[in-house]
C-alpha cells in the first residue's frame, strides 16, 4: 500500500470508517463491535462514535449505536449537485403515470447501483427504496445495464472481484452466465430482470446516454411478476422505457451544451 499524501487527515478518515461500519446487515452496534471493524482501538472508537452523536449523525441507548437519517444529508449534498435528479425527474413521473408502475434511475458506484431519482406508484418490493438505496449491480437490471456500458477491460475487472451471491432460486450466480448476459444486454441495448432480486419482482432496463453515446445512467420500471409475464414486459412496458431515456438523453445533452 502506498504511503499517504502529506496532505492526508487520519482523524477523518477513520471518523469516516465508523460511518462505513454501519450498513444493512449490521444496522446497530455496540462499541465493541464497531472498533473491530474498523480495526480501531475502543477508546478511539467510543470517542468517534459520541463525536458523530453530538453532531446528529449517530443515536445511542448507551450500550448499542446506529446511525440516523441525518447522514443521508453527507450523500445528497453529492446527488444535489447533479443535474442527472433534476432532469430524470419529470421525465420519470411521465413515464411512471404512462405505464403506472414504478420508475427509477440509477448510477453505478463501485459494485453497487445507487437510486438517485424514483418515482413509485406502489409497494412492490420487501425493502423500501429511496434515493440512495444501494444494491448489487449484477442481480439489478439497471445494474446489468451499467455493467454493459463499461469498458470491456473495466467489466473484466469487475467479473475478477466480484461475489455473485444468489438472492433467489433464480439469480445468475457464475461468472460465465454474467458475461452472456452482459454480452446479450449490449446487443439488445436493454435488460429484463426475472425475479433474480425478489421473487414476484420483474425489471425493466435502459441506458441513459450523454451526448458522446456513453451510458452514465439507467432508467428502469418495476413491477409484479403478477401483473406482467417477461414477455409482455417487453411488449408493453419496453417502448415506453424507450421513449424516457431518450428523452432524458436529450434534456441532458442540452443541459451540458447550455450551462
Amino acid at each position: 500500500m502506498s504511503e499517504p499524501s502529506p496532505d492526508y487527515v487520519q482523524s477523518l478518515a477513520r471518523g469516516l470508517s465508523v460511518i462505513r461500519a454501519f450498513d444493512a446487515e449490521r444496522p446497530r452496534q455496540t462499541l465493541s463491535e464497531v472498533a473491530k471493524s474498523t480495526d480501531l482501538t475502543r477508546a478511539t472508537a467510543r470517542r468517534f462514535l459520541l463525536t458523530l452523536v453530538e453532531l446528529g449523525y449517530v443515536r445511542t441507548d448507551g450500550s448499542v449505536f446506529a446511525l440516523t437519517p441525518r447522514v443521508l444529508e453527507l450523500g445528497y449534498s453529492y446527488l444535489s449537485s447533479l443535474t442527472l435528479p433534476e432532469v430524470a425527474g419529470p421525465h420519470l413521473e411521465s413515464l411512471a403515470k404512462r405505464v403506472r408502475e414504478s420508475a427509477s434511475v440509477s448510477i453505478l458506484d463501485g459494485d453497487d447501483v445507487v437510486y438517485v431519482a424514483r418515482v413509485p406508484v406502489s409497494r412492490i418490493m420487501t425493502v423500501a427504496i429511496t434515493i440512495g438505496t444501494r444494491f448489487p449491480a449484477f442481480v439489478t437490471s439497471m445494474g446489468r445495464v451499467l455493467l454493459a456500458g463499461l469498458p470491456e477491460s473495466e467489466f473484466e475487472e469487475y467479473l475478477s472481484r466480484v461475489s455473485l451471491t444468489p438472492l433467489t432460486g433464480r439469480t445468475i450466480a457464475t461468472r460465465d452466465a454474467l458475461r452472456e448476459e452482459i454480452a446479450r444486454v449490449r446487443a439488445d441495448g436493454y435488460c429484463i430482470v426475472d425475479q433474480e432480486l425478489e421473487e414476484g419482482l420483474r425489471s425493466l432496463a435502459a441506458p441513459i446516454k450523454d451526448r458522446t453515446g456513453a451510458v452514465i445512467a439507467a432508467a428502469n420500471i418495476s413491477t409484479q411478476a403478477a401483473r406482467y409475464t417477461a414477455t409482455a414486459v417487453r411488449k408493453e412496458l419496453l417502448p415506453a422505457l424507450l421513449d424516457t431515456v431518450a428523452a432524458i438523453g436529450l434534456d441532458l445533452t442540452r443541459t451540458q451544451s447550455h450551462p
